[in-house]
C-alpha cells in the first residue's frame, strides 16, 4: 500500500501531542476517578475513530476497514492486559495516585516494542508466507489455553525485566513519590515504581505473542497494523481506570477472546492457503472479520451482564439492600 509521507507525519504528531497533553493533564499525581477515566476513554476512542476516518478518505475503503478491524481486535485483546495491570499493582502495592504515571511510561515502552515487532512481523510475512501457518498455530494454542483454564500465571516479581533491573541496580523497598530513581548514600537506587514499569513492559512482551500474529491476519501493511495498535494501546490507561473495579464482572469476555483468537487463526490459515496452495481457496474479507469480532464481543459482554459470576449476584443484592 502506498502511504503518503504526510500521513505518517500526521500520525506521529498526533501521538506525540496526545501524549504531551496527557502528561500535562496528569502532571500532579492523583487518583483517577470513574468520571475522569470515562472522559479520557471517550477522547482516545474518538481520536482513534477520527484517524480511522482519515484513513478511509485517504487510502480507501479497504484500508479503512482493515484499520478499524485491527484497532478493535487489539482493543479487545488488550482487555487481558488490564487484568495483569491489576495483578502487578496489587503485587507491588502501588498507591492509586501513582498508577497513571506507571502506565504512561509503560505505554511509551509498548509503542516502541510494538513498532519493532510489527516491522519484523510484516517483513517476515511478506517474505515467508508459510509463517502464517505458524502464527495460526500460536493463536489456536492461546485460544485452547484460555478455554481450558490453562493460562500461565504471570508473576510480576519473577519477570525477566524485574530480575534484570535488580541485577543492574539496587531497588528500594519503599516508594519515593513519583520518582523512578533516587540518590541514596551517594549512589543511584531504583524505586519500586521503576520495577513496576519493568513488570508492565514484560507483560506487554508476553501479550505481543498473541497480538502481533492476530493483527497480521487483518493486514500485512505496516502503516495499518502499527497505527491501529498504537491507538488501541494509547487508550489502555483510561480503559484500565474505567473498568478497574468491574473486570471480574465480565467473566465471559475471556471466552469471547478465545473464540476471536481461534477465528483469527482460521483467517490466517485461509489467507496462507490462498497464497500458497490455490487462489480458489476463499479468504475472509476484512468487513466480515470486523462484524464477527463485534458480534463475539457483544455476546460476551451481554452474557456477562445477564449471568453474573457465582456469588456476585447475591453480593450485589445484599449491598443494594444495605
Amino acid at each position: 500500500m502506498d502511504v503518503p509521507v504526510w500521513l505518517w507525519i500526521v500520525f506521529a504528531v498526533t501521538v506525540v501531542v496526545s501524549l504531551a497533553v496527557d502528561l500535562l493533564a496528569h502532571r500532579k499525581a492523583h487518583v483517577i476517578g470513574f468520571k475522569e477515566a470515562g472522559l479520557w476513554s471517550a477522547l482516545w476512542v474518538g481520536l482513534a475513530l477520527v484517524f480511522g476516518a482519515v484513513v478511509f478518505v485517504t487510502l480507501g475503503t479497504t484500508a479503512g476497514t482493515e484499520y478499524t478491524t485491527a484497532w478493535l481486535l487489539e482493543k479487545s485483546l488488550s482487555v487481558d492486559n488490564l487484568f495483569v495491570f491489576a495483578l502487578i499493582f496489587a503485587y507491588f502495592k502501588v498507591p492509586r495516585e501513582y498508577q497513571h504515571r506507571v502506565l504512561f511510561f509503560g505505554v511509551i515502552g509498548a509503542l516502541v516494542f510494538r513498532a519493532v515487532f510489527l516491522t519484523l512481523g510484516v517483513a517476515v510475512v511478506n517474505r515467508f508466507t508459510f509463517v502464517l501457518f505458524l502464527f495460526a498455530a500460536v493463536l489456536f494454542y492461546s485460544s485452547y489455553k484460555i478455554l481450558s483454564g490453562q493460562e500461565e500465571n504471570f508473576d510480576p516479581g519473577k519477570s525477566f525485566a524485574v530480575r534484570l533491573l535488580r541485577k543492574v541496580m539496587p531497588v528500594q523497598d519503599h516508594y519515593s513519590g513519583t520518582h523512578f530513581v533516587v540518590h541514596e548514600e551517594g549512589r543511584r537506587v531504583a524505586t519500586p515504581l521503576l520495577a513496576v514499569v519493568a513488570a508492565i513492559e514484560a507483560a506487554d512482551l508476553i501479550f505481543a505473542v498473541d497480538s502481533v500474529p492476530a493483527v497480521l491476519a487483518v493486514s500485512d501493511d505496516l502503516f495499518i497494523v502499527y497505527t491501529s495498535n498504537a491507538f488501541a494501546i494509547l487508550g489502555l490507561r483510561a480503559l484500565y481506570f474505567l473498568l478497574a473495579g468491574l473486570l471480574d464482572r465480565f467473566h465471559y469476555l475471556s471466552h469471547g477472546l478465545a473464540v476471536i483468537l481461534a477465528f483469527i487463526a482460521v483467517k490466517l490459515i485461509l489467507q496462507a492457503a490462498h497464497k500458497m496452495i490455490s487462489t480458489s481457496i476463499p479468504e475472509i474479507p476484512s468487513p466480515v472479520s470486523l462484524a464477527v469480532i463485534v458480534v463475539i464481543l457483544a455476546v460476551s459482554v451481554t452474557l456477562s451482564m445477564r449471568r453474573p459470576p457465582e456469588g456476585k449476584e447475591g453480593a450485589d443484592t445484599s449491598s443494594t439492600e444495605k
